[in-house]
């Protein structure tokens, strides 16, 4: 499977500067399983948008897209726990960014965004994430992992920086650590209540000058994106999640990122639609043009 459809050189993992790497795995779900399949989704929407960006006025995919080898156990092999999942994923991401490429990693649960985040930030000195997310994901453990949907920010503060823009749901564990670090997620409740985009440049303050973005789609609104498992009113609009993440990009040098938690449900296609979209828009905003 590639994405849009593209074929040749630019299809290859030697003439492409974009690696997207599906990683079919939602091992540590806690209400609606099923993002496992959220990356196949993605790529078979993606083989129905245009390629022209009519914002950009380009057609993005010129760089070269190539869709890796899905990060899963092998055939017949049972299913990894989750810290075998995160190394994994690290050391696939880790040779793709030596390799020069920006990576996009296709989850899945959140919780592959734990090894990725860790590639990069081996890589990258002082690297800042950017979480968009619907939840501050700050838990130590959770069902009795450190390595839950419900931790990826706090393991991905352990080897950066995590700027959080539109969390709307946060345990009393999350809230008195980010209380004791002096940080405050940009709260949805605010971001809804700013009569313009100045928040956005608050955002762009915080961040250090290399970032790594982290997605979860259910930081966007769920009358946009119901098909994830663990939605949350009040969320992101799709016009101004683009606006951010083209004023993030605009202003500091993103080096990879991560889509997570689409679950692909009946009759709600247009979400797989927007996921591609919104994976498209990203190699856009992110990735120079030469």
């Amino acid at each position: 499977m590639t994405f849009l459809g593209i074929e040749g050189d630019l299809a290859t993992r030697e003439g492409a500067k974009v690696v997207l790497l599906p990683v079919p795995h939602d091992a540590t779900t806690s209400f609606h399983a099923g993002a496992r399949r959220g990356p196949d989704a993605v790529l078979v929407a993606s083989h129905h948008i245009e390629e022209y960006d009519e914002e950009l006025g380009r057609e993005p995919w010129a760089c070269g897209i190539h869709v890796a080898e899905a990060v899963a156990p092998a055939a017949g092999e049972p299913s990894w726990l989750p810290a075998e999942l995160v190394d994994a994923v690290e050391r696939r991401v880790s040779a793709l960014v030596d390799d020069q490429k920006v990576v996009i990693t296709l989850g899945g649960d959140h919780t592959v965004a734990v090894g990725a985040g860790r590639a990069h930030a081996a890589r990258y000195e002082g690297l800042t994430f950017l979480q968009i997310d619907a939840h501050a994901d700050m838990r130590d453990t959770y069902d009795g992992s450190p390595l839950s949907h419900a931790c990826v920010a706090r393991r991905l503060s352990e080897v950066g920086e995590v700027v959080q823009v539109g969390v709307r749901s946060i345990s009393t564990e999350g809230a008195a650590h980010l209380r004791g670090l002096g940080r405050e997620p940009f709260w949805a409740q605010d971001i809804a209540a700013c009569p313009d985009d100045g928040w956005m440049d608050e955002v762009v303050a915080r961040l250090g000058p290399t970032v790594y973005v982290t997605f979860d789609v259910d930081g966007l609104d769920p009358s946009i994106m119901p098909a994830t498992g663990t939605p949350e009113p009040g969320g992101l609009g799709w016009w101004q999640t683009l606006r951010l993440l083209r004023r993030v990009a605009a202003a500091r040098r993103v080096v990879g990122a991560d889509v997570c938690e689409l679950l692909p449900t009946d009759g709600l296609h247009a979400c797989d639609v927007l996921v591609a979209r919104l994976v498209y828009k990203m190699i856009g905003y992110f990735v120079p043009v030469e």
